[in-house]
């Protein structure tokens, strides 16, 4: 039964990262050899917005209907956009590339919310929570890679509308999938009584907020979710364009900082489940949260040299996977708190909680990734990576206190189930 979870989770998590990959990987390079402006390009970081307000509609999504509905209707919805999407011409229709993008933007993160009802409802345990989000994290990052590498390696033989067509083949046959999914059927007929229930009150949002905000441990977790990636988020983000400016070639940082970064990722996120599995998650988050404290340390010291040597640039190599590692790492941790704080609230806005502490996720790390560059350049990199580091460092302190006397602190010797 584990495995049939497992198995559902990872498959929902693997076609909602499709779009991300499409949009961030695939169509800039695709636009820009068609050749549309950067500007043009860049203007589609808008179509992500119906992630930042999926927030709004979550709890449509949790009190009417069943997740089943929802799940097989949103898929299918994104099949035919992606049907309609073959027919368009992205060299001279871009308009009709960002409309159809938006749309599977705004169907995904329906999706989405769907999706981590369901994982709420079904994960029990500590044991089954961490491997849950783990599957969550790689099966969404497994979809962005296959999106946009493996499909931007494929399209010049291929074509825009036959890749398209393939896309529109994977989500149909995934909801018929999801409509005949076994692990449903419990949690179909207990949505249909909620539904009934839940419809009355979707007129009154703020009554689902109040309860939202009541729940046990929720603002501390907000706090720590806006938080928890600034210092290394500017890191990310700063460090690869520090190595473009002094040691790397832009192919050299696209192989390291692309492929095998991505590759130390997924691996510390399945590490992180495993580990779930084993120890607690209060001991597992000051432990990783000191380790990235260290490992941010060894990447500021490097910034220093600005002289290229074979040396240098495998102490960046090693410092990029390290931080990728670890980065995956907490993000699993940091799932798996999420969905422990939402299994504390009532069962009608589990969805609606979860979406909104993944929003407030989202947030802090674009806004803070579009604030990093204007610090470089107005303070250089030393100066930014040291303030880098202090959030970074601050994180870290800020879990250490949770587990000693805050909400965490439960959790710290709390066995895996």
């Amino acid at each position: 039964m584990m495995n049939d979870k497992l198995v559902f989770l990872g498959l929902l998590y693997f076609i909602q990262g499709i779009p991300y990959g499409l949009q961030s990987s695939l169509l800039p390079v695709y636009l820009r050899g068609a050749g549309h402006s950067l500007t043009r390009i860049s203007l589609t970081k808008i179509l992500y917005f119906p992630w930042v307000l999926k927030v709004l509609w979550a709890p449509l999504v949790d009190r009417t209907g069943t997740k089943r509905c929802w799940l097989v209707g949103t898929v299918a919805g994104l099949a035919l956009t992606c049907l309609v999407s073959a027919t368009i011409s992205p060299d001279v229709q871009y308009m009709g590339v960002a409309g159809s993008l938006l749309a599977m933007n705004v169907l995904a993160s329906v999706q989405d919310i769907a999706a981590d009802g369901v994982a709420v409802r079904l994960l029990r345990g500590q044991g089954e929570v961490g491997l849950g989000n783990t599957v969550q994290v790689v099966g969404y990052k497994a979809g962005s890679v296959f999106a946009g590498g493996g499909l931007l390696a494929v399209i010049d033989v291929a074509g825009w509308g036959w890749m398209f067509t393939l896309l529109a083949c994977v989500y149909g046959g995934v909801a018929l999938f999801v409509w005949g999914a076994p692990v449903l059927d419990g949690e179909s007929v207990r949505g249909q009584g909620e539904g009934r229930r839940g419809s009355k009150d979707v007129m009154q949002p703020w009554k689902a907020w109040r309860k939202l905000l009541s729940v046990p441990g929720t603002p501390w977790t907000m706090f720590y979710v806006l938080t928890y990636k600034l210092g290394e988020q500017g890191a990310i983000t700063m460090f690869p364009l520090f190595l473009l400016d002094h040691h790397m070639t832009a192919r050299e940082l696209g192989v390291w900082n692309g492929v095998v970064a991505m590759a130390f990722s997924i691996c510390g996120s399945s590490v992180g489940g495993f580990l779930l599995s084993q120890y607690s998650i209060g001991m597992l988050m000051r432990r990783v949260f000191m380790m990235r404290t260290v490992s941010m340390v060894f990447q500021s010291s490097l910034l220093v040299v600005l002289e290229p040597s074979p040396l240098m640039k495998g102490m960046a190599v090693l410092s990029l996977s390290l931080q990728h590692f670890i980065a995956g790492l907490i993000t699993t941790l940091t799932f798996t708190t999420m969905m422990n704080c939402t299994q504390r609230a009532e069962e009608s806005i589990q969805a609606t909680h979860y979406s909104f502490l993944a929003t407030l996720e989202v947030l802090g790390k674009l806004s803070f990734s579009a604030l990093a560059g204007g610090m470089v350049d107005t303070a250089g990199f030393p100066i930014a990576f040291i303030l880098f580091l202090f959030l970074t460092s601050s994180s870290a302190l800020h879990v250490w206190r949770a587990t000693e006397t805050g909400v965490l602190k439960e959790q710290l010797k709390e066995q895996p189930q």
